[in-house]
């Protein structure tokens, strides 16, 4: 069966963006780029929340001439079916994507049940849910060599998850790739 998958680039103690919003810092390097372009080439299709959505549909139109790292990635995004999980958004800006008004885990679970490919779950808060709806099934984080002090964490409050490690790799940028199975 298809993996559902969380992927987040984080600060050293735990923040995808700090308390202004900022995430410049995380901006991942060609190495690390084509680390990630690996991992979402497993993905037939991708969760978003509205915010997260809001930041990648940069994608389907983002110029990549000269960066075939990114070229690579806004390829496999323009590629991948999208749902995002909005009581605001009004319409998309992408192909290949729809709305859904709730977070329904019985849908995901659904679609892990039928899809041919790995699911990818996009932001912290979307994927606060899938994790307490106990359907995520892999962690990767992208630990950066930055601490921010605050903003919004990668991980969520509340909840206990008994992960495996799977996997670890040191990028020559100082960031670390922990791979975890979510039991």
């Amino acid at each position: 069966m298809p993996k559902l998958i969380y992927s987040a680039i984080t600060s050293l103690d735990g923040y995808v963006a700090d308390e202004n919003g900022n995430w410049d810092w995380s901006v991942p390097d060609d190495e690390v780029h084509a680390v990630v372009n690996d991992l979402e080439r497993r993905a037939g299709t991708y969760l978003y929340g509205r915010r997260m959505y809001e930041v990648m549909v940069a994608w389907e139109t983002i110029e990549t001439e000269g960066a075939p790292v990114m070229r690579d990635y806004a390829e496999l995004w323009r590629a991948a079916e999208k749902i995002v999980f909005s009581r605001t958004l009004q319409s998309v800006a992408s192909a290949r994507t729809r709305i859904e008004r709730d977070f329904d885990p019985g849908l995901v679970q659904e679609l892990k049940e039928t899809a041919d490919r790995d699911i990818s779950v996009g932001g912290p808060e979307l994927a606060a849910h899938a994790l307490r709806a106990e359907l995520v099934d892999e962690c990767h984080l992208f630990v950066s060599p930055v601490v921010v002090g605050g903003g919004n964490p990668a991980l969520p409050g509340g909840i206990r998850l008994d992960l495996e490690l799977l996997g670890e790799r040191r990028f020559g940028n100082g960031v670390v790739h922990l791979h975890y199975g979510v039991h």
